[in-house]
């Protein structure tokens, strides 16, 4: 399997604090986590965007479940185990590969290469309805421009 992270050692939880560091880094205040059947599935952040002149919620979430059925593909001869370990090693490795990812961002705005909003502009989070930019597009609740 070529995918990055995907025998990852590090703790879900050590990825997710890294990634609150580097949201703390770019400005983010008010990070909260979000669980489900007591694991956590997303983070929440505010942001405060200069050009707008107002603060913006964002919202990422790692794919745990969507990367425990791409490793259970690979799976031969499962043991009786093998479903729990690979539940675990799927939320290592969504979340070190949001933490990665964010980190590339971070970076971005930091150098000044781009600005926070360009950055997270698909996670713009709407707290109404619970979706984020880019399900609202996905869901065709929300239009993109056209030319």
């Amino acid at each position: 399997m070529n995918i990055k992270n995907y025998t990852s050692s590090v703790e879900a939880g050590k990825s997710m604090a890294r990634i609150e560091e580097l949201l703390v880094e770019i400005g983010a205040t008010n990070i909260n986590k979000q669980y489900q059947n007591k694991l956590c599935t997303g983070i929440t952040f505010l942001l405060y965007d200069q050009q707008l002149q107002q603060t913006l919620p964002f919202h990422l979430k790692a794919q745990a479940e969507e990367c425990f059925l791409i490793l259970w593909k690979d799976v031969k001869r499962p043991r009786l185990d093998t479903k729990d370990q690979l539940q675990k090693q799927a939320a290592k490795t969504a979340w070190k590969i949001l933490s990665d990812w964010t980190e590339i961002q971070c970076s971005m705005i930091l150098l000044g290469q781009a600005k926070p909003l360009q950055m997270f502009l698909p996670f713009v989070y709407d707290m109404k309805t619970n979706e984020t930019l880019f399900e609202k597009v996905a869901t065709g609740k929300a239009k993109l421009l056209v030319g």
